[in-house]
């Protein structure tokens, strides 16, 4: 789909990708539905996007209450909206022991459980347009887990398993589902610790700008899947092929990861 003729549902707006986003997307000439959980935040990023007398629709909703989830979609299905791109979603890095039970169900929750209702409760809409686009912003680590990363790696492996199989259920329909996996991004996504872990292993990170252009190209080019950065993209062919296999190759970031101070306190009794 040509941008101008896109009208966007985005989510997570106001986050440092979904702020990427909506400026690549709006620079491309699509019409951009902005949403996030804070009204305030929703209204100074739609006047920052103003173009001229052309302001940007926003709908503040929180992903993670059922009931608002559906007043989103009939927001966006009134809006006539023929994209939606899930770019909402929470952090989670650190040892599994010092993970608590309630932030791994909260991740779950916001980062697959979240956009996958929300797809539903769109898809009656988008199915009766002649031409609709689910774009499902992921992560590199949804297909290359990485220690330090595993709650939020199965939640993204997950959302990328749901992008693949709704993706094949709906090929006889107008509704074309995608998956973007950025590679780490300079955002406040990523905490102190992150970055630590990133110098540490020679992680490079990507500007927001970056993956904006990539989703408005991934929009227009209508791929399927499309992975940034190198040698992320290589990582995540050899992990396809054989995963046992790389195991060794991520003997450094464990040690990383043992060695963060900050960490260390989290997980001592």
């Amino acid at each position: 789909m040509r941008a101008k003729d896109a009208r966007v549902l985005l989510t997570g707006a106001t986050g440092g990708i979904g702020k990427a986003a909506a400026r690549a997307l709006r620079a491309a000439g699509a019409r951009v539905m902005l949403s996030a959980r804070s009204p305030e935040a929703l209204v100074d990023q739609a006047n920052a996007l103003r173009s001229g007398g052309d302001i940007p629709t926003w709908a503040a909703a929180d992903l993670c209450n059922p009931q608002q989830v559906q007043q989103l979609a009939a927001e966006a299905a009134s809006w006539r909206c023929n994209v939606v791109v899930h770019a909402a979603g929470v952090p989670a890095f650190g040892p599994l022991a010092g993970e608590t039970p309630e932030h791994i169900a909260s991740v779950v929750q916001a980062n697959l459980v979240a956009p996958m209702l929300l797809t539903r409760a769109l898809l009656p809409h988008l199915q009766r347009l002649p031409a609709a686009q689910v774009i499902y912003v992921g992560s590199v680590l949804g297909a290359l887990a990485l220690p330090g990363f595993s709650v939020y790696s199965a939640t993204k492996f997950g959302l990328r398993g749901f992008a693949e199989g709704l993706r094949r259920e709906l090929a006889h329909t107008g509704v074309l589902v995608q998956y973007l996996g950025p590679r780490s991004t300079r955002t406040a996504f990523n905490n102190a610790d992150v970055e630590a872990y990133n110098r540490a292993t020679g992680t490079a990170m990507d500007d927001v700008d970056i993956v904006g252009a990539a989703l408005v190209r991934l929009l227009e080019e209508e791929q399927a899947e499309r992975f940034l950065g190198f040698p992320e993209r290589l990582g995540v062919r050899l992990n396809g092929i054989a995963p046992a296999a790389m195991d060794g190759s991520f003997r450094r970031h464990g040690k990383s990861l043992a060695d963060l101070p900050s960490l260390q306190e989290r997980t001592e009794p």
